[in-house]
This record gives structure tokens, sequence and C-alpha cells, in this order.
């Protein structure tokens, strides 16, 4: 097992590209939509995760790792248990930051903006999208929530699996998804000693400012 001090030496160069004022988009949507289509052509083990930052009522913060389903001008969508820790956090303080670790590529791209519910119309069209185990799956897990064993969560499965075999699976009411907007997005790509390129797009109210911060 390695010890605090084997850990602590642990590094490496960060030398396989670079990021130029130059050569960045007006608009960091046509960066990220880049960046995402190299790391789903380099087929790295789920391209679209993305760690979702919330806060809740004391201040606290709470970080889990979901899929981004869309994203354009408007925002980046995904979707959750409207009881889960942090679909309440969101309603309480819907300032949400997210992640996007790209480590085979050494970059990240971190997105800050506000939170909120998608429409009826478009959760369920992406509801009914989904595999129809998937599907099924919304209704069994009370997100977030204590339960006493998996069994507990397998046989509610296979007992809506069956009542469910021939016919549409609804919507459940406590199942939805956020749009988060782009007030802030920055990339971040490694170089050589730790002299990391960063670059923050602001949002104004006619073009993005664009900044490169110190690493």
């Amino acid at each position: 097992m390695p010890t605090s001090h084997d850990i602590a030496d642990l590094r490496r160069e960060y030398a396989l590209s670079g990021l130029r004022r130059k050569d960045l988009p007006e608009d960091p949507l046509s960066l990220f939509e880049l960046w995402l289509k190299q790391a789903c052509e380099a087929q790295l083990s789920d391209p679209t995760a993305m760690c979702v930052a919330t806060v809740d009522a004391h201040g606290r913060p709470s970080q889990r790792i979901v899929l981004l389903k869309h994203y354009d001008e408007k925002g980046f969508v995904f979707y959750t248990n409207l009881g889960s820790r942090k679909a309440r956090e969101i309603t309480q303080n819907n300032q949400v930051s997210l992640l996007f670790p790209w480590h085979m590529f050494e970059r990240q791209v971190i997105v800050s903006g506000k939170a909120e519910r998608l429409s009826p119309t478009e959760v369920v069209k992406y509801f009914h999208s989904r595999p129809k185990e998937s599907q099924i799956a919304a209704w069994v897990s009370e997100q977030s929530s204590r339960i006493s064993a998996r069994s507990v969560l397998e046989g509610k499965f296979l007992e809506l699996k069956q009542k469910f075999l021939q016919g549409e699976v609804p919507l459940p009411s406590f199942w939805g998804g956020f749009r988060v907007s782009i007030e802030e997005i920055e990339f971040w790509q490694g170089r050589i000693n730790r002299l990391h390129d960063r670059f923050l797009y602001q949002r104004t109210q006619t073009h993005w400012n664009i900044d490169r911060l110190a690493p």
C-alpha cells in the first residue's frame, strides 16, 4: 500500500500539447466541442463524465460524477432523481460548477453557472429514449436515501421489470433534469514545468471576455 511519503513523490510532466490565445475561438462552445470530440474519438472511458459540485444550506460542498446528456449555447444538461442530494441542494442554491477531467489529454474544463429545471417536454423526450432497464431503475432508486441492503433494490427492480414487461414505463414524477447555464468556462491544458495554459471565458451581454490565468 502506498504511504503518504510515496504519493508525495508521484509526479510527471505534462507535455502533450499547448493552448495559445491566438488559437482560441470567440465562442467557447466551439473549443469544448473539439475537445469532447477528441475525447470520444480516442475512446476515453466515459468521455461525457463530469463532476457536478453543489452547496448545501450550511455552505458545505458536495460532488458527484454524472453524465452530460446535451449541450448548446443555453448550457449543459444532466438528468437525476429530483429527491437526490444534488437536486435538493440546487433548489436551495442553484449556483453549480461542472468539471470535465480528460486526464489522457492533460486537459480540464470547468463550467460555472446557474442550474434550472428542464421543461416536462424535454424530460419526457429524454426519459423514453433511455434503455428500458434504465427507465425502470429510475423508479426503483430513491436516490441518496438510506437502504438496508442491495437485495432491496434488486428485488424491487425485478418486480417492476415484470410489471412493465409489455407496456411503456411511465415517467416518474420525481425524476427530471437540469440545465447549467454558462456564465464562465475555463480551459486548462497541462504544460511542462507546471506552467500550464489556462484560459477563462466570461460571458457579457454582447460577447465573451477571454483572459489567460496564471497556472
